[in-house]
């Protein structure tokens, strides 16, 4: 068998602590991920893995072939890239999961461009509101959007996401008075649920702001909220990029515009940083690349 291939499966069970983890990241029968963990034991002549019905671990020898198996996969991928002096051009499928919101206003119109530039990459986009779990659910990148990210996370800033406060006018001459945040506690406020309901952040004059707001509505897709606000339902915040033109159209109002909401991180997650693959690292470093440029 490929003691590659072997050192691989190896480093995969460890990363992701089960045998059916590996199997599913790799793509293979769990019987073949059992043959090359043996084949890799073979290789080393002592046991790599303690094994139980809860979880793995690794033996003494274990973490030292562990770390050797690093190496060797480093090697190996360097290889690759030796040939006329060039690296390989990226190919490959790339399951992404992302927003709703961030699938329709920022993937779907950058894919074109990306993909006429790695023309033998594909990208396989899936729409979730929920966090992502990359090994259950075969992904190679997860777009979140969040300033209170796992800390166990593997993840790469791709830019922030700045939010505006907006009604219609219609609710707006039948709501009340709205010259501070304080009134915003006496007026419907719309919801995003995934961040929670019951707070809402600013910067004004350089200090943080905060303010517990109620409402009749949430939901956990901004594009059900910008629906809802445009029905005359009451005040949201949401993302500047996806409510510009309706501003500038006059079918909502910017309020507040003195307290600047409290930008969100945009991240790309992923599972590790060692052996990433080249249609990977080329979709994040678009992706930086790209976010720099747009006014989200």
């Amino acid at each position: 068998m490929d003691r590659i291939m072997s050192a691989k499966v190896f480093t995969t069970i460890v990363e992701h602590g089960s045998m059916a983890g590996a199997a599913n990241v790799l793509d293979m029968s769990r019987s073949m991920v059992t043959r090359y963990l043996k084949e890799m034991e073979q290789w080393a002549d002592a046991r790599l893995l303690h094994r139980s019905t809860r979880r793995l671990s690794l033996t003494p020898t274990g973490e030292q072939v562990l770390a050797q198996c690093h190496q060797l996969l480093k090697i190996a991928e360097a290889l690759e890239r030796v040939g006329d002096g060039k690296l390989k051009e990226p190919q490959g499928l790339l399951r992404v999961s992302a927003s709703q919101f961030l699938a329709e206003e920022v993937l779907a119109k950058l894919s074109h461009r990306f993909i006429q530039r790695y023309p033998k990459i594909s990208l396989d986009i899936h729409v979730s509101n929920q966090a992502a779990n990359l090994v259950e659910e075969r992904l190679d990148l997860a777009i979140r959007i969040s300033n209170n990210l796992e800390p166990n996370l593997i993840a790469r800033s791709l830019g922030q996401c700045h939010s505006t406060l907006c009604a219609t006018p219609q609710y707006l001459a039948q709501a009340g008075k709205l010259e501070t945040l304080d009134d915003l506690t006496h007026h419907n406020c719309l919801a995003y649920s995934y961040f929670g309901n019951s707070l809402w952040q600013f910067h004004h004059q350089g200090e943080p702001k905060m303010v517990p707001i109620s409402g009749s509505f949430s939901a956990n897709e901004s594009n059900v909220l910008r629906r809802a606000t445009l029905n005359h339902s009451g005040i949201s915040m949401l993302p500047r990029h996806c409510v510009a033109k309706l501003i500038q159209q006059g079918q909502l109002v910017e309020v507040l515009a003195q307290y600047v909401c409290l930008p969100m991180g945009i991240h790309g997650v992923y599972r590790s940083r060692e052996h990433m693959p080249p249609a990977l690292r080329a979709f994040i470093d678009f992706l930086v690349t790209e976010f720099k440029a747009i006014d989200l």
